[in-house]
């Protein structure tokens, strides 16, 4: 086997061995990274939420508030909230409730326009009392509010659960009603006329403030961070590999002609002299390196044996 066939066989050993070595470890690297972006971006996500509901409270609220007085001022209440209805298509109703004044019906809604781009996220704000149906916790989610419960300081919890359809990831973090949230969830008779309308009496209240009644729970598929680490993960080795063929494409390159070139040269004019032609112009000598230095003992030894030679006859 060549000498150049050879250095390129073990060059392939020692390369494949150093990324044997590198994709296990880049492989548990990228798990762990592409669990930790899940992580963030499901955290990201509950702080928008969270900002959707104080812009609820802060802006929308107090604006629709202040613009049906304004039209209350204009006309009898009666016609404000008849055409309020009309447009809202309740026909006769005597009133009009807001569900897009509920911060928690906000932050649902905004989150469902944002799982177009993210299908992989599920949000809910899971409560043991909910005034609507849909939030209220399930078995699981009823086990992280007790968590939060027993733990006042906790902030942040996840975790893995089974689910009909695979392992699922979940960010949750704990909520607690403020004094503005208890108009409506405290007493059934505080509340507005309109959600006991809408929603009955018999759900929604006793609340407290400070107390953990609901978490922010995002769910996401455990397969999720897989994917994206597996993805990362032959992006990686296709680009190693690359790099690896590059990388013996050049060396096999300068390999041939700073050493197997050269010692092929001396290897034929061995042999030329080894046959008796001792007329051989001498090898050319370029730099200080270990080839320079053999070919200037060749071509010292060549000088000799011709000398010899030359005694001899």
């Amino acid at each position: 086997m060549r000498l150049l066939a050879k250095f390129s066989l073990i060059f392939v050993a020692v390369f494949g061995l150093g990324l044997g070595l590198a994709a296990y470890l880049f492989n548990n690297m990228l798990q762990l990274a592409a669990r930790q972006e899940v992580h963030d971006q499901a955290e990201l996500m509950m702080e928008t939420a969270l900002a959707m509901r104080n812009y609820t409270i802060q802006q929308v609220k107090p604006a629709l508030e202040e613009a049906t007085q304004s039209r209350a001022q204009e006309s009898s209440p009666d016609d404000v909230f008849r055409d309020i209805c009309a447009r809202k298509g309740y026909g006769n109703a005597k009133r009009v409730f807001y569900p897009q004044t509920i911060p928690a019906y906000s932050a649902t809604e905004i989150f469902g326009y944002l799982s177009k781009k993210y299908p992989e996220y599920t949000y809910k704000e899971a409560t043991l009392n909910p005034t609507n149906p849909r939030d209220r916790a399930v078995d699981w989610e009823e086990d992280i509010i007790k968590r939060f419960k027993n733990s006042p300081d906790a902030r942040l919890f996840d975790g893995e659960r089974m689910t009909p359809f695979g392992q699922s990831l979940y960010l949750a973090a704990p909520m607690r009603p403020a004094k503005a949230c208890l108009q409506c969830h405290s007493v059934p008779a505080a509340a507005p006329p309109e959600m006991i309308q809408r929603y009955g009496p018999g759900a929604g209240f006793g609340w407290t403030e400070g107390d953990v009644v609901a978490a922010q729970i995002v769910s996401v598929p455990a397969s999720l961070p897989v994917q994206k680490a597996n993805r990362a993960f032959r992006q990686l080795l296709i680009s190693l590999a690359i790099v690896g063929v590059i990388t013996l494409v050049v060396l096999d390159t300068l390999l041939y002609f700073t050493v197997i070139r050269p010692v092929s040269m001396l290897a034929a004019r061995a042999d030329d002299i080894s046959k008796g032609q001792m007329d051989m112009p001498e090898l050319p000598v370029r730099g200080r390196d270990e080839i320079s230095i053999l070919a200037v003992a060749f071509n010292r030894m060549h000088r000799s044996l011709a000398t010899a030679m030359k005694m001899l006859e």
